[in-house]
């Protein structure tokens, strides 16, 4: 029978990359884990880790016994936390990323008021524009924009959003925009996370749907919502920004909706979570609860 304790000290390991770095992170001494680790591999008859006198490198064996690691330990502890859950309320640590301009509006807010809920409840928020890999990074969910295209998750719908294409009043006095055409041949500042950032379905006010195809290269890029805003703020063109971010903006005429007839496809706001087979009860409370306070 596998020793959750000492698997628990090769993630660690793997984790911090030494063995005198994770005997620091778990409060035991260098030599407990490496005895620990001797005996795991003894146990599974296999060599988990190659040691040098600079690191540490995974087998192909320890490789595959890290991920699945991760995973048994994190069902180990999501039981625990349910059966106590049933008990005395949420309890145990409640892990989410999310983007640093969303998590900022929405995220943390919502936190704050899902902790004052369940006193016996840690939250830990980690702000990030990048996809982090869930099951290796132990989050227990994030909250992301746009489509889902890993399998390895589940992505509950949350919320939806519009998204509006903005500049300066100045920019557009200079670069009048009156039509789609105007529009897309307009100085654009493209985000390149997304997948098809040059073309567009866009629907008139008498709900017929027109194709936006940005036709001028764009020499401004970025990898975040907030740095579009503010190039787009900069005067450096237009930016097809979420309405929740750029309102603020907008009402003191820092920018400009651009061809507000014309509607942009609306997003989804998804809780995305590992597909497993049970949902922790803590992270089935928060996305409930973040619906509900979105609906």
């Amino acid at each position: 029978m596998l020793n959750l304790s000492r698997m628990a000290i090769f993630v660690a390991v793997v984790d911090t990359g030494s063995f005198t770095a994770a005997a620091a992170a778990l409060g035991q001494t260098k030599a407990v884990v490496s005895f620990n680790i001797r005996q795991l591999e003894n146990e599974l008859g296999v060599t988990l880790l190659l040691r040098s006198t600079r690191r540490l490198t995974l087998t192909d064996a320890g490789s595959l016994f890290y991920q699945r690691g991760v995973e048994l330990l994190n069902a180990a502890e999501t039981l625990q936390d349910d059966v106590r859950a049933s008990h005395v309320g949420l309890c145990g640590e409640l892990r989410i990323t999310s983007t640093p301009e969303y998590g900022a509006k929405v995220v943390v807010p919502a936190l704050a008021a899902f902790a004052k809920l369940h006193p016996g409840l840690r939250i830990r928020h980690v702000a990030s524009s990048q996809h982090n890999d869930l099951i290796s990074e132990r989050f227990d969910v994030a909250i992301r924009l746009g489509s889902l295209a890993d399998s390895r998750y589940h992505a509950a719908l949350i919320s939806r959003f519009a998204i509006v294409p903005v500049a300066t009043p100045e920019w557009l006095s200079a670069h009048p925009v009156t039509s789609l055409q105007s529009l897309a041949q307009a100085e654009w500042i493209i985000h390149e996370r997304l997948t098809a950032p040059l073309r567009w379905q866009v629907t008139d006010a008498h709900g017929h749907s027109e194709t936006l195809d940005i036709t001028t290269p764009a020499r401004l890029s970025a990898d975040s919502a907030q740095a579009l805003m503010e190039f787009a703020l900069a005067g450096c063109g237009v930016a097809l920004l979420p309405l929740w971010l750029v309102q603020t903006a907008l009402g003191s005429h820092q920018l400009v909706h651009l061809l507000p007839a014309y509607r942009f496809a609306q997003q989804g706001v998804y809780a995305v979570y590992a597909d497993a087979p049970h949902l922790p009860a803590k992270v089935r409370a928060f996305v409930d609860f973040l619906r509900a306070r979105l609906a």
